[in-house]
């Protein structure tokens, strides 16, 4: 009977856990769906402005984008066990971006600037920084040892830097 118990609280803490690694995917790939759609614009305006600013700022975000489909799909596989539903989510937040490009380019046509283009680079920047401290980092703590989880912070960082040092 006991045995039974505490299989049963045992399978209610996994099912709980999953639901809440399927939450923090799900609530991934909405932030950085919603992350991709400014980006995608800041990319095609930078490349307007300068074509080699434009693909150093391609390649920059091409890089930043492994660890971001990492943290969309790797959470929703371990809680679904699927990886097609890992996918799908990680595609669907990626592909806001050249979304992002051509919507906003045909709206805000009339009304790029300068300060319009840093504003949204400040914006994208906010929202990535957001997730990654509010959501990404406590999830990793719970899997991780916390200086493990605050040096792949620190690592990625460096990794964002020093792309953007050699591309500029």
């Amino acid at each position: 009977m006991e045995t039974v118990e505490k299989q049963t609280t045992e399978e209610e803490k996994k099912e709980e856990e999953n639901g809440k690694l399927l939450r923090m995917g799900m609530f991934s790939a909405l932030a950085i769906g919603i992350h991709n759609f400014p980006e995608g614009l800041a990319t095609f305006l930078s490349a307007l402005e300068d074509p080699t600013l434009g693909i150093s700022t391609a390649v920059a975000i091409a890089i930043h984008n492994i660890p971001e489909g990492m943290s969309v799909s790797v959470p929703i596989y371990y809680a679904t066990g699927s990886k097609r539903q890992a996918f799908k989510y990680s595609f669907l937040s990626g592909l806001s971006e050249p979304l992002g490009a051509i919507i906003g380019f045909t709206i805000l046509r009339p009304f790029i600037s300068e300060t319009l283009i840093g504003l949204l680079f400040a914006g994208v920047a906010g929202i990535m920084v957001y997730i990654s401290l509010d959501e990404l980092l406590p999830t990793a703590e719970k899997y991780a040892e916390h200086h493990i989880a605050i040096w792949g912070l620190i690592g990625g960082m460096a990794v964002m830097a020093g792309s953007l040092l050699l591309l500029a």
